[in-house]
């Protein structure tokens, strides 16, 4: 079920979400003013799958997603990582236009903001400076995420060289 949103409200999400602190009030606007559509998830609910292409990407308004690895063998998602609202969800794949490398569901109810390609590839024309600030903001999560992910191999990788005499 979707319905367009109300644009004070989306402005707001983006202000207080981590990408409004590179793209500032003017760019939460210019955002905001391209939402799409709210789409609603209810608990298990699928936003989409490994494998989807799709042409938008999504911003939590309320709720918990979680990335997951769906099983093969017993069916049951294994849960990779869980998104808050005021994240992206999707924008990497929105960039390159690749398929989705991981499964998206909810935990719980929870309701996104999609934003399609057609309301935001006008802005690289329209607003450059806004779309450059874009960017920016989601480069600087994936160098984030390299940086934990990195971090978590550290610490696995000592506590199987001493055999787990080390706390994790």
């Amino acid at each position: 079920m979707s319905n367009k949103p109300n644009t004070e409200q989306i402005k707001q999400l983006i202000q207080d979400a981590p990408i409004g602190e590179y793209i500032g009030d003017h760019g939460a606007q210019v955002l905001a003013d391209r939402a799409d559509c709210e789409i609603k998830i209810k608990d298990n609910e699928f936003l989409f799958r490994k494998g989807d292409l799709e042409n938008h990407f999504y911003i939590i308004s309320s709720g918990r997603l979680a990335l997951v690895k769906e099983r093969k063998k017993d069916k049951k998602p294994h849960i990779l990582h869980i998104l808050e609202p005021g994240h992206l969800v999707a924008e990497l794949c929105f960039i390159d236009e690749t398929a989705h490398t991981t499964s998206c569901m909810g935990l719980g109810d929870a309701t996104v903001i999609c934003f399609k390609a057609d309301d935001i590839r006008p802005l690289i024309l329209e607003e450059p400076q806004f779309m450059f600030d874009f960017l920016r903001a989601v480069i600087k999560r994936v160098h984030k995420t390299v940086a934990e992910i990195g971090k978590q191999q550290m610490i696995l990788s000592d506590y199987i060289s001493t055999s787990g005499k080390q706390h994790l």
